[in-house]
């Protein structure tokens, strides 16, 4: 194997670690806490038994049309995978975007989340 595909490998964001059923994210909502920013909220909540972390990203259509929800979906999900090794284990968080992050860049929404994650204590 070459250095660039195990380069791809070892950064992936697979399935498994995303929150997909709405009990899930009902359950960080009611048993974890949040910390509010004004492009983001992010919902944390420890899990026992679980060794690593899980994400939800929520855009609602507040946040704009199709295809601004889906840039800013997948601006979250690219600033998770990169800084996935920082993250700590056992913990579910939920990304919430706000209107304004569709109207932020990337380097913004990032810095954002850096600034929330950490004071999170996910980080």
């Amino acid at each position: 194997m070459n250095d660039v595909t195990s380069d791809s490998v070892r950064f992936r964001f697979p399935a498994v670690r995303r929150l997909k059923l709405s009990r899930e994210f009902e359950r960080v909502r009611k048993e974890g806490h949040a910390v509010r920013g004004g492009l983001l909220v992010l919902g944390v909540l420890h899990v026992e038994g679980e060794k690593r972390f899980r994400v939800g990203l929520i855009t609602s259509r507040r946040v704009g049309g199709a295809v601004a929800r889906n840039r800013v979906r997948r601006r979250l999900r690219e600033i998770v995978r990169r800084n996935q090794q920082a993250l700590k284990g056992g913990m579910w968080f939920v990304v919430i975007a706000r209107r304004s992050a569709a109207e932020t860049d990337s380097a913004a929404l990032e810095a954002e989340w850096l600034r929330l994650a950490q004071r999170a204590g996910i980080l």
